[in-house]
C-alpha cells in the first residue's frame, strides 16, 4: 500500500527539499500541456524551426533572470545543470582541470596541483575531491572551529604556491553556519587560486551577489528554494579557465551537454525570484522562530543546541534548529516524532541512511556519542509559530515517555 501522510502532518524538513511554491507551478504550468499543439515552449531549444527558437526564447529568458538574481555580470556566466550535484562535479572536476593546465602553462617547470576543499561540504564536493586525489592532486580538507565556521586565518595556513582551487559552502546544510565566503575568496585569490562555493542552501535565505563575493564559480539548485528537483545552475565567471564535464551535443555554449529542461528552469527560476521577494521579512519572521524555538528545546534537560546561536543572529541560516538529544539515536527519533506527525531529520538528507555519525559534526569537534544524538529542525515561509510550538511539545512527550518506561 502506498505511504499516507496526513493533511495535519507538519513537514520541518525544508533544508533536504522544499514544497513546490506556487510560483514554480504556475510557471511550469503552460509547459505541461500534453500534445503537438504546445510546441511553442515544448520543443527542443536548440532546434533551428519556429517553435525550437521559442523554446530557446524561453531559455534565454530565464537566464538573464537568473543570472540578475545571483548579481552575475551577464547571463552568459549562468550554466543551467541537472542539479547542484552536477554543478559541484563540474565546477571541482572541470573548472579544476582547466585551470591547473592553465597554471601549468604559466610555470617553469611541472608541480602537482592542489586543492582546498572544507571537511564539512556536501558529499558532491567531497567525493570530487577524492577523484582529484585518485588523479595525483594534493587535496587538503580544511575543518571548521567549533561553531561551524571556516575561518580566513585557518584557510590562509593551508594556501601554498601550488593551490589551484578552493571550495566552501557558503551555508552549512546542517548546523546552519554561514561562511565569510568574500574574505575566503580574497585570500584564494592573493593566493592565486579559484575559488568556488556551493551555494544550494544559502539561495533565498540570505543576499547573494556572486560579483560582491568575489567568487569564481557558484552551485545552486532548485529543490532547494521550492522549484522541482532535477534542475540547478552553476555560475561561472567570464573569461574562467573550464572545461565541459557532461560532453556531448554541445549545448550550453559547449559547458554541459544534454537538452535543456526548460520547463524545470522556469520553475527554478519563478521558485528564486519569489524566495527573493520575501527575503527580508521572511529571514526577519524565521530568525525569530529559530531563536524561540531554540529556547524551547533548550529547556529539555536531554537537549543541548549544537551550536551557539545568539538571538536574532545573522551568522547562522534563519530556518535551520540543530540540537544533541542524549540518550537518543537520530533515526529513533526521527520515527517517532514521524508517528506524532513531525517530519524532521538527523542531518543531511543524502546521508539519512547512514548510521555513522554526521561528518558535519564530526570535523565541529562533536564526540560520537552526542554526534549520535543529532537532530535538524528546518522550516520555511509556509511554517507557523504553532506548528513550531507543537513540535517542541512532541519532542519534550517522546524524551519524556521514555524516561517513565
Amino acid at each position: 500500500m502506498p505511504v499516507s501522510v496526513p493533511d495535519s502532518y507538519v513537514y520541518l524538513d525544508w533544508a533536504a527539499t522544499a514544497p513546490l511554491s506556487v510560483e514554480a507551478a504556475e510557471a511550469m504550468g503552460p509547459y505541461l500541456q500534453p500534445g503537438s499543439g504546445n510546441l511553442r515552449l515544448n520543443a527542443n531549444a536548440n532546434s533551428l524551426h519556429a517553435p525550437g527558437r521559442a523554446a530557446f526564447e524561453a531559455l534565454e529568458l530565464a537566464r538573464r533572470s537568473f543570472a540578475r538574481a545571483i548579481g552575475a555580470a551577464r547571463p552568459s556566466e549562468v550554466i543551467f545543470t541537472s542539479g547542484a550535484t552536477e554543478a559541484d562535479n563540474t565546477a571541482l572536476l572541470g573548472m579544476a582541470q582547466a585551470a591547473y593546465r592553465a597554471r601549468e602553462r604559466a610555470r617553469t617547470g611541472g608541480f602537482t596541483p592542489h586543492a582546498i576543499v572544507s571537511s564539512v561540504e556536501h558529499e558532491a564536493v567531497l567525493e570530487p575531491a577524492a577523484r582529484l586525489r585518485q588523479l595525483g592532486w594534493r587535496v587538503t580538507l580544511i575543518d571548521p572551529d567549533r561553531a561551524g565556521f571556516v575561518t580566513r586565518e585557518r584557510l590562509e595556513r593551508v594556501l601554498d604556491d601550488d593551490t589551484v582551487m578552493v571550495s566552501v559552502q557558503m551555508a552549512n546544510s546542517e548546523v546552519g553556519a554561514i561562511q565569510p565566503i568574500a574574505q575566503l575568496a580574497q585570500a584564494s585569490h592573493e593566493a592565486g587560486a579559484l575559488f568556488h562555493t556551493d551555494a544550494v542552501q544559502a539561495l533565498g535565505k540570505v543576499p547573494i551577489d556572486v560579483r560582491a563575493l568575489g567568487v569564481d564559480a557558484a552551485s545552486f539548485s532548485a529543490h532547494k528554494v521550492g522549484g522541482p528537483k532535477g534542475v540547478g545552475a552553476l555560475y561561472v565567471a567570464t573569461r574562467l579557465p573550464f572545461e565541459g564535464y557532461a560532453l556531448g551535443g554541445g549545448q550550453e555554449q559547449g559547458r554541459r551537454s544534454g537538452t535543456q529542461n526548460v520547463c524545470g528552469i522556469a520553475g527554478f527560476v519563478a521558485a528564486t525570484e519569489a524566495a527573493l521577494a520575501r527575503l527580508e521579512a521572511e529571514g526577519r519572521r524565521q530568525r525569530a522562530l529559530r531563536d524561540r524555538l531554540y529556547q524551547r528545546l533548550s529547556s529539555i534537560p536531554q537537549v543541548t543546541a549544537t551550536v551557539s546561536v545568539e538571538p536574532a543572529s545573522q551568522d547562522y541560516l534563519p530556518n535551520v534548529v540543530h540540537v544533541l538529544v542524549d540518550g537518543f539515536e537520530s533515526e529513533t527519533l526521527v520515527l517517532r516524532l514521524d508517528m506524532l506527525g513531525f517530519g524532521v531529520s538527523g542531518g543531511s538528507a543524502c546521508a539519512s541512511h547512514s548510521l555513522e555519525p554526521s561528518h558535519v559534526l564530526k570535523a565541529m569537534g562533536v564526540q560520537g556519542d552526542a554526534a549520535y544524538g543529532a537532530l535538524r529542525v528546518s522550516f520555511g515561509h509556509l511554517t507557523s509559530q504553532d506548528d513550531l510550538d507543537r513540535f517542541a511539545e512532541a519532542l519534550g512527550s517522546c524524551l519524556e515517555w521514555n524516561e517513565g518506561r
